[in-house]
C-alpha cells in the first residue's frame, strides 16, 4: 500500500487510482479513504486521477498520540501534494475534511490547485456562539466525546443513524451504509476521535475561506443532522468569492454514500470537473 511520510515522520496511507488531472478526496470524521471509493472510481473512469488519503489516526495511516489540529492536517495534506508533486489539483472534502481543505488554502495558498468542492463541510464554524447562533450547542460536542470514551462501538452504531438521516421517512440509507460507517469508525484511534471533535467543533475557518481564489462548489443536504446547513454551507457560500451552492432536498450528511444522492453528487462533481 502506498504511504507518504510527513515532516514529523507520520505515515499517511493513500489510494491512487487512474490517470489524468488529479482530484484529491479528503474524508470526514470518523471515516477514512475508503469512504470515497464510489467517487474515486467515478473520476478514474472519466479520465482523472483519484487520490484519497486517510487522515493521521484514521484508517491505515499511523496513529500517533498527536497532534490532531487543523494546522497539522493541512500540513499533512501539503506533504502529500508535494510528495507526489501534484499540480492543477481539485480538492474534494467532506465534513471535517472541509476544514482541512480550508486551512490548507489558508496556510499554503492555491498555487497547486485548480478548484475545490466542499461537501457537507464544517466551515466556517460549527460551535454555537453569540456571533454564530445557528451553530451546534457545545453540549453536543461534549456528549460526542463522552460517547466515544464510554463505549465507542455502540456509540458509532447509534451515530450512523443520524449521519445518514436513516430515521427519516423515505430515506434511501441502507444497513450496508450504517455497517460501513461503523467499520470505518472503529479503525479510528480513540485519541484521534476525541481530539478531532475539539478540532472541528471550535476551529474558525472564516479567514481561510476569504483566501479562496479558485472556483468552488459547495454541496449540502437540507436534512443534514450532523453539520447544520445554515451555520456552515450557506455562510461559506457568502464568504468564498464566486462560490456555487447546491442544496440537496432531504439530503443527509452522508450524501456521497447513500444511493440516489451519491449518483447525483457524482454527476455534479463530474460536471464541475469538466467545466
Amino acid at each position: 500500500m502506498p504511504f507518504v511520510t510527513t515532516r514529523d515522520d507520520v505515515q499517511i496511507h493513500y489510494k491512487d487510482w487512474g490517470t489524468g488531472r488529479p482530484v484529491i478526496f479528503i474524508h470526514g470524521w470518523p471515516l477514512n479513504a475508503d469512504a470515497w471509493d464510489d467517487q474515486m472510481k467515478c473520476v478514474a473512469d472519466n479520465g482523472f486521477r483519484g487520490i484519497a488519503h486517510s487522515r493521521r489516526g484514521h484508517g491505515r495511516s499511523d496513529q500517533p498520540w498527536g497532534p490532531y489540529d487543523f494546522d497539522t492536517f493541512a500540513d499533512d495534506l501539503d506533504d502529500l501534494i508535494r510528495g507526489l508533486d501534484l499540480r492543477d489539483v481539485t480538492l474534494v472534502a467532506h465534513s471535517m475534511g472541509g476544514g482541512e481543505l480550508a486551512r490548507y488554502v489558508g496556510r499554503h495558498g492555491t498555487g497547486r490547485l485548480k478548484s475545490a468542492v466542499l461537501l457537507s463541510a464544517v466551515p466556517p464554524l460549527m460551535v454555537r456562539t453569540e456571533a454564530n447562533p445557528e451553530g451546534v450547542p457545545d453540549k453536543v460536542f461534549q456528549d460526542i466525546k463522552g460517547g466515544i470514551l464510554r463505549e465507542r462501538s455502540q456509540f458509532w452504531q447509534d451515530t450512523a443513524v443520524g449521519f445518514f438521516s436513516a430515521d427519516q421517512p423515505g430515506s434511501n440509507a441502507t444497513q450496508g451504509n450504517k455497517d460501513a460507517f461503523w467499520y470505518m469508525a472503529m479503525q479510528q484511534s480513540i485519541e484521534a476521535g476525541v481530539r478531532c471533535v475539539d478540532a472541528f467543533a471550535y476551529t474558525d475557518f472564516t479567514e481561510d475561506l476569504r483566501k479562496f481564489d479558485i472556483p468552488t462548489l459547495i454541496v449540502h443536504g437540507d436534512d443534514d443532522q450532523i453539520v447544520p446547513i445554515d451555520a456552515t454551507a450557506r455562510k461559506s457560500a457568502e464568504i468564498i468569492p464566486g462560490a456555487t451552492l447546491k442544496v440537496y432536498e432531504k439530503g443527509s450528511h452522508g450524501i456521497a454514500l447513500v444511493p440516489g444522492d451519491k449518483e447525483r453528487f457524482n454527476a455534479d462533481l463530474l460536471a464541475f470537473l469538466t467545466t
